[in-house]
């Protein structure tokens, strides 16, 4: 006789997924830290011990907030890139003018994961420990693409073009409409044409 799984002991997958998702809209437009577990088990029509249940912690939904944002993060960049795989000064313009547009739009409020690097100054934060993995993974892929643009100092373009992205991050929070966030793909376009020169 094969045994059933005990169904009481693993929730089921639409109270996490709420969970999940109530806790995304809520970090990102609040803050990680500003957000309790008693608003985000309210919200998502769950109880405690369902959440806890699903996550350990707190500091363990945050980890799965940050990772949920960052696999957001990669499909809008690679996805600007489809298409042009053989040309990434063009897969870079796609990405960073839907960059432009978003952070000068209403209720921006930046990139998931540099929030949660500022929120979690501690090391060994889950939050913060994925948030900086998911940056230098961006760091090397931009050096990557500055490689294969054929630039002398890849490492210097990656590197001023990684500062331009988190700058557009930051200023479309304190700007919004008409700031110098919408203007990031064609200063990022001016630093890669210098860098090939």
């Amino acid at each position: 006789m094969v045994d059933s799984p005990n169904l009481e002991s693993a929730p089921p997958l639409r109270a996490r997924e709420r969970i999940r998702q109530t806790a995304r809209e809520l970090f990102y437009k609040e803050g990680i830290r500003a957000v309790g577990v008693d608003t985000i088990v309210s919200k998502a029509g769950v109880t405690k011990p369902t959440l806890y249940r699903c996550f350990a912690s707190k500091d363990e939904l945050a980890a799965a907030y940050v990772r949920d944002y960052d696999a957001e993060f990669w499909e809008r960049f690679e996805g600007a890139g489809v298409g042009f795989e053989n040309d990434p000064r063009r897969h870079l313009h796609n990405y960073l003018s839907g960059l432009g547009e978003r952070a000068t739009g209403a209720g921006y409020r930046g990139c998931g994961l540099s929030n949660a690097a500022v929120e979690y100054p501690e090391k060994d934060n889950p939050a913060r420990l994925v948030a900086e993995g998911g940056k230098q993974l961006l760091r090397d892929r931009l050096e990557g693409m500055a490689r294969q643009m054929g630039v002398r100092n890849t490492g210097l373009l990656a590197d001023g073009l990684l500062l331009l992205i988190e700058g557009a991050f930051v200023s479309g929070q304190i700007f919004h409409e008409g700031g110098p966030a919408g203007s990031v793909a064609e200063v990022a376009d001016m630093l890669i044409e210098a860098s090939l020169k």
